[in-house]
Order: C-alpha cells, then sequence, then structure tokens
C-alpha cells in the first residue's frame, strides 16, 4: 500500500519551517546509508545533532507521529530518528532498498514503513520524483510541500536526479505493531469504514459496537507491543 497525504496543510507554519531550514548545517548523505545503498546515494543530509537539527526534529516528528492516517494506516510502534536530506543538480539515490533493521541497542527497530515528508514545492525543482516500485507496478510521487508519501520499505526505490534547484525532504521509518503488510490494510480499510459509519449512525448502534469489537480483537491477535 502507497499511501499520499496531506500532513502539513497549514501554510504560515509550513513558511517556518520551511525558513528553518536556512539555519540547519549539511553533511554528506552517505555517512547514514547502508554499504549497498551508498554507493547510489548523492545527497546531502542535515545534522540532526546539532541546535537548529534538534529544533527541527522536535517539530516534524509530531506532525507525522500523531496524523490520523499515519496511526490508522501504520499502527505505528516506533520511529526512527528523522533525517531532512537536500537533493541539489546533480544529486540522487538510485534503486535500494532500506535495511531491514536499523540503530543499535534498545534503539534498534524493524523498518516495515518508509515515509518522505516534501519540504520544497514541486515547482522549486526539476527531477526528484521519489520512485517506488511494487510488484508489477511503480508509482512516481513528486508532492506538493506538506505532503507525506507512505510505503513499504520492503520495496525497491529511488529518487531520479534533480536537474533543478533543491529538493528537501524529511524521511524515517516505522516499526509497525502489526509486522503482516496484509493484516496492516485489512485494519486501514476497517478503521476508514468505521470512520464512515460514524457520520451515519449512532456511537452505540449495535453496527458499531461490532466493528468496534472486531477492530480490537484483530489487534488483540495481530499486534506485537
Amino acid at each position: 500500500m502507497i499511501l499520499v497525504i496531506n500532513a502539513l496543510d497549514d501554510p504560515d507554519r509550513l513558511a517556518a519551517i520551511r525558513q528553518r531550514i536556512d539555519l540547519l548545517e549539511w553533511r554528506d548523505g552517505r555517512e547514514t546509508a547502508g554499504a549497498t545503498a551508498r554507493e547510489v546515494k548523492r545527497n546531502r543530509q542535515a545534522a540532526m545533532d546539532t541546535s537548529a537539527g534538534k529544533r527541527m526534529h522536535d517539530e516534524l516528528l509530531p506532525l507525522i507521529a500523531d496524523h490520523p492516517v499515519v496511526k490508522a494506516a501504520a499502527q505505528p510502534r516506533r520511529f526512527s530518528p528523522l533525517i531532512v536530506s537536500n537533493t541539489g543538480v546533480g544529486g540522487q539515490y538510485g534503486a535500494h532498498v532500506d535495511n531491514a533493521l536499523m540503530g543499535k541497542g534498545a534503539a534498534r527497530l524493524r523498518t516495515d514503513l518508509s515515509f518522505t515528508l516534501f519540504l520544497t514545492p514541486p515547482e522549486e525543482y526539476d527531477g526528484g520524483e521519489l520512485v517506488i516500485h511494487a510488484a508489477g507496478m511503480s508509482q512516481e510521487v513528486k508532492g506538493e510541500a506538506g505532503h507525506l508519501a507512505l510505503y513499504p520499505s520492503s520495496s525497491i526505490h529511488e529518487v531520479r536526479p534533480v536537474t533543478r534547484g533543491e529538493r528537501v525532504v524529511c524521511v524515517g521509518w516505522i516499526e509497525s505493531l502489526v509486522a503482516d503488510q496484509g493484516q496492516r490494510e485489512m485494519l486501514f480499510d476497517l478503521e476508514n469504514l468505521r470512520t464512515a459509519l460514524r457520520e451515519k449512525l449512532p456511537r452505540q448502534s449495535a453496527e458499531l459496537l461490532t466493528l468496534d469489537k472486531t477492530i480490537a480483537n484483530l489487534l488483540r491477535m495481530w499486534a506485537h507491543a
């Protein structure tokens, strides 16, 4: 399942975040890539351990983690530290698969889902499309500023070369309470059905109570807390 979500639709807040991008310090993006991905990665990444990087991280993470569609689709257990990347002219990230496990010790997580939050509008750069290759198809995403692409970490994906301007995005990974992708999709469908029915039926209706029970019991069966 590949979703594109309008995660940040407040123009003033988005403008403030974009102003703070100018305060970030940048490093070679290959420093955080795995051995294989390092060969095809050509971008810069913000130093998130500086005061400006920490402030950016602390502002962006709740926007992503608390979004109702992200919560319903991903069933998050843990989020990785965020990365803010800048891809300029000639930069790209060739076809690769994300590492299955990231971090060390207690911070180690399994990457079930990847996300890209676009911070620059598409008219400010040429190229730079996120391309996600799934079974029998490929989906190309070049989101508006504030839009977030959520997709399986198991997929092969790439960022096409930037030929004009700069592409700035925030990326990260989610370990889900529900490891199985098919089970997550069923829960997401049921959550969407519940949302629709709540607009038509009383909360204590037999139909909604049965749906509430079914979703709760499926989570009991499938979730690994």
